[in-house]
């Protein structure tokens, strides 16, 4: 059973949320406290799956909660409810908080958000692989573009189409602004797949707070190994995203799930990013089972850590509240069959295209192409060859304006 612990220092806010979620009393076990000294006083003596605190309370705020919280209980995900709208203290929040919820908040959304949240932890069996990505604030970026984009939001005349641009270049930062212009932090009631478009609903005054004041970037600093080539990530994710964005289009899927196999076609290597930046030593052993066996990575991963890069990376993003789609695309884009739900999805279109680029991909050893044919056959698709022949020819590189336009637009 999951452990929920509320924390709003109005106590009928507290009952509001009992009689709301009183017919999820089978499924989760949930507990409330009143203030931040009680709600650590709680977490210290049981362990809790989620924690979902106010922002504004007397004492020790929602902020400060929350950091005690990243730092002693890393396994815990941490979500604000609050009707906090102050800018500046939204902004502090950023840093320890994995969700944001606004005041009021509709029951099915909030019961939707904690069931999303609990879903994704079966990603990770590894309770201290967890805890690393728990305490992930932002992901690395390439060092040229994190200086570059420092420059222009620093220049007088710095362009929110240029710093959107930038953005858009660099997968750690893609996903950082997607998290919070998907979440309720500002307001934005859309659902946002393009990191250039997030950019310019957030403005260029918010983005300069973002990345000046509250640093959400940072420059990369480990090196490259040959499975995990950083150099030739971009090309690969943005290639592998243009592709599934085609691929879907030709399965018939719905607006949405294009939308989601571009953006989990963009960041399903995204756990690549989290292991060199938090494990590089983990990597080098990877890099070394992967050359001495001649294996796939994902199955050098499974032999040094017990998971891919996939799994890794999904448990990020579900935390931070992508969809389920994207999640189960970025997840499973290895081993499609694995994934519960066989049915044409995001998921198709990921796997597909990332089949179809991946003998181009470093980590690929004998730069062979082997598709799940068990799994496409459920779902429905046959002619494989075909299929990508005909979607690969707008997704070229450079031609026609290139899927790196498309992207930005």
């Amino acid at each position: 059973m999951r452990r929920i612990l509320f924390v709003d220092d109005e106590p009928m806010v507290l009952d509001g949320l009992r009689r709301t979620l009183r017919t999820m009393g089978k499924e989760w076990q949930m507990e409330y406290a009143t203030s931040g000294r009680e709600a650590l006083e709680i977490l210290a003596a049981r362990v809790f799956d989620v924690l979902v605190t106010d922002m504004r309370m007397p004492g020790m705020d929602g902020c400060q909660l929350l950091n005690h919280v990243r730092e002693l209980y890393p396994h815990t995900v941490r979500i604000i409810l609050s009707g906090q709208s102050d800018k500046e203290e939204l902004l502090k929040s950023i840093e320890p908080v994995h969700l944001y919820l606004s005041k009021p908040c509709d029951a099915e959304i909030l019961k939707a958000t904690l069931a999303r949240t609990f879903a994704v932890r079966h990603l990770l069996e590894n309770d201290s692989l967890a805890e690393v990505i728990s305490k992930i604030q932002s992901l690395p970026s390439l060092p040229s573009l994190y200086y570059e984009i420092i420059d222009e939001i620093r220049s007088a005349d710095g362009s929110l189409a240029r710093v959107g641009d930038i953005i858009s270049k660099d997968l750690g930062m893609s996903a950082k602004i997607l998290q919070l212009v998907n979440s309720s932090f500002f307001g934005l009631a859309t659902h946002i797949s393009s990191p250039a478009k997030a950019v310019s609903l957030l403005g260029l005054e918010t983005i300069k707070a973002l990345v000046l004041g509250i640093k959400i970037f940072s420059g990369f600093s480990s090196s490259d190994l040959p499975c995990y080539s950083i150099a030739t990530l971009w090309d690969h994710s943005l290639a592998t995203a243009c592709l599934a964005r085609e691929i879907a289009r030709h399965l018939n899927l719905t607006q949405d799930e294009i939308e989601d196999s571009f953006l989990a076609g963009l960041l399903h290597d995204i756990g690549k990013l989290i292991l060199l930046d938090r494990l590089p030593e983990a990597c080098g052993k990877i890099a070394e089972v992967a050359s001495s066996t001649e294996c796939p990575v994902s199955q050098a991963e499974k032999k040094v850590l017990g998971t891919t890069h996939g799994r890794i990376g999904a448990y990020l993003l579900g935390i931070w509240g992508f969809s389920e789609s994207v999640v189960n695309a970025v997840a499973f884009h290895h081993c499609p069959g694995e994934c519960p739900n066989d049915a044409l999805s995001a998921l198709t279109a990921v796997y597909l295209a990332n089949q179809c680029q991946g003998k181009n991909d470093p980590g690929n050893i004998n730069k062979t192409v082997n598709f799940d044919l068990d799994y496409l056959s459920k779902s429905g698709i046959d002619r494989i060859e075909e299929l990508l022949l005909t979607c690969s020819d707008p997704c070229r590189l450079g031609e026609n304006g290139g899927c790196e336009d498309s992207f930005r637009r």
